[in-house]
């Protein structure tokens, strides 16, 4: 097998970011962003192409996961935390009243 092109490799680690964005709960999402940047930080510099492909490989596998467990997030409903954005458009309407 031949080591995964730049091309696939961006274009999964823009697969992740995406999906660990899609939880609801702020700590779950923060944990999944900063996994993924650090895990392909981590492997930025592989030159074995055996090894670069069982990276490829379980970033694959995770982003199964990943998939799995967003969607599921998604079918519940988290409190906001302090740390989070507020939305503009709601606070301002808000705080007319």
């Amino acid at each position: 097998m031949t080591s995964p092109s730049r091309t696939q490799v961006l274009s999964l680690y823009k697969q992740i970011i995406r999906n660990a964005n899609g939880f609801n709960n702020y700590n779950f999402k923060n944990y999944f962003l900063r996994k993924a940047r650090t895990q392909f930080r981590e492997t930025k510099d592989l030159q074995d192409p055996e090894t670069i492909q069982q990276a490829y490989r379980t970033a694959k596998q995770e982003l199964g996961v990943l998939k799995r467990q967003s969607v599921i997030s998604q079918m519940y409903t988290f409190d906001k935390q302090v740390v989070e954005r507020i939305d503009s458009r709601k606070h301002t309407q808000n705080s007319g009243r």
